[in-house]
């Protein structure tokens, strides 16, 4: 045999060595949870067979799965995985990825829920990946009575679905998340976070079940995902930054919000959003900004409230939606507000707004509304390439402004601007 010959043979023995070695790894990195004792027979408890295949994959180095396959194959009946609240902790070793390819399944009463506020909690991970077709199935129809949250200002929210707490470099895709008791994916103080071809689904009556809500988070992406539910289809929250919404189909719902904001002194400013390639359908509000009336009593409390800027919504289509175009800064919607107290203009500053190419039909009349605050008026804002038809045919739609200190408007401008 000659020396390139040997070499040649070393070098094939080498190579089978290493792709025999990781075929191996790759499999023991595979953590079924139906090996811990998962039942997907929709009566089970598998939350201690969830945890102990996270437990696994979490201390795996390399990349790790926690697979939950579809029911039947060996799954147990077709009734779902039954799963009470847990929470996915790291830090982990790798990188973890959740195959969910069956159905998972919230109890359906909140006694389950006592002493949690979400139902699937990612917590502390550097690395995830959820993903694989599957369902969280939330089963908030049975509760949903229960949420007086929408009038009780000192109310006890429901759980959310699905929550990423302080969690790095992760994604969420094909999968779809169903009737959640409360929001439906809640991203918080967490960084390069993507959510992407997703479905979320509630009823429209269904209170507070936002798809997305973001707060005290940067690096967000949610990209072609679908929302229809009873809120927000996409919230943004106090203390996030540069936050990317495209191609997302919204409605029905109360479209694609930011705030609200200036409810809770301290709140951090929210900077950097941008919405594109969206559909707005059928909703009670199409891209608003929000922000709570009755401000801070003190002068100091007031230079100290949180800022909005650097916002554009472009390339978005309105299908009769409600108020398509709106800043309002007068929001308040308990009985409460009718106090002298919470008559307060909002302290929240507003600046460098830009909505562009917005086009489409409205529900009402007044398709443009920049309701801005007397005590700190909207400044910078731009309306350009707007053309928004009333739904009633040969009524035209029109623009109300309030406290807009200047701004920008060109290109088609239906309705007329009124800055």
């Amino acid at each position: 045999m000659t020396p390139l010959l040997q070499i040649t043979m070393s070098s094939l023995i080498i190579t089978s060595w290493w792709w025999l070695q990781a075929t191996c790894t790759a499999r023991q990195l595979v953590f079924d949870v139906r090996d811990f004792g998962a039942v997907a027979d929709g009566q089970t408890d598998n939350s201690k067979a969830f945890e102990r295949a996270w437990a696994k994959a979490c201390a795996a180095p390399g990349r790790a799965a926690v697979v939950v396959p579809a029911a039947g194959g060996g799954g147990g009946g077709g009734g779902g995985y039954l799963l009470h609240p847990v929470v996915f902790r790291g830090p982990c070793k790798g990188f973890v990825e959740v195959r969910v390819a069956g159905v998972v399944r919230a109890p359906a009463g909140l006694d389950a829920f006592r002493g949690y506020h979400e139902w699937i909690n990612f917590a502390g991970i550097d690395g995830l990946l959820v993903t694989g077709g599957g369902t969280f199935d939330g089963r908030g129809a049975s509760s949903w009575h229960l949420n007086d949250c929408p009038w009780k200002p000192d109310c006890v929210p429901p759980p959310s679905s699905i929550k990423l707490g302080s969690v790095r470099n992760a994604t969420i895709t094909g999968v779809t998340s169903l009737d959640s008791k409360f929001f439906h994916v809640t991203i918080v103080g967490s960084h390069d976070v993507e959510v992407s071809h997703v479905s979320i689904r509630a009823p429209r009556d269904s209170p507070n079940t936002d798809g997305v809500h973001i707060q005290g988070s940067t690096g967000v992406r949610i990209t072609d995902t679908a929302v229809a539910t009873g809120d927000d289809c996409v919230s943004v929250g106090p203390g996030s930054a540069d936050v990317t919404v495209s191609g997302v189909s919204c409605g029905p719902g109360h479209g694609i919000s930011v705030g609200s904001l200036g409810r809770s002194p301290g709140e951090a400013d929210v900077r950097r959003l941008r919405v594109s390639n969206c559909t707005i359908a059928g909703t009670a509000n199409g891209v608003r900004i929000k922000t709570w009336r009755g401000g801070q009593r003190s002068s100091a409390a007031a230079a100290a409230a949180a800022a909005v800027s650097g916002l554009v919504f472009e390339d978005i289509v309105m299908r009769r939606v409600r108020n398509p175009i709106i800043i309002d800064q007068e929001y308040c919607p308990y009985l409460s507000c009718h106090h002298q107290s919470e008559r307060r203009p909002s302290v929240v500053r507003i600046s460098d707004v830009k909505f562009r190419n917005i086009r489409g039909v409205s529900a009402t009349q007044v398709a443009v509304k920049l309701s801005c605050s007397a005590a700190s008026p909207c400044r910078g804002v731009e309306l350009r390439d707007i053309d928004l038809r009333y739904v009633r045919r040969g009524v035209a739609t029109v623009s109300r402004c309030a406290n807009v200190a200047g701004g920008v408007a060109g290109g088609t401008l239906v309705p007329p601007p009124c800055i």
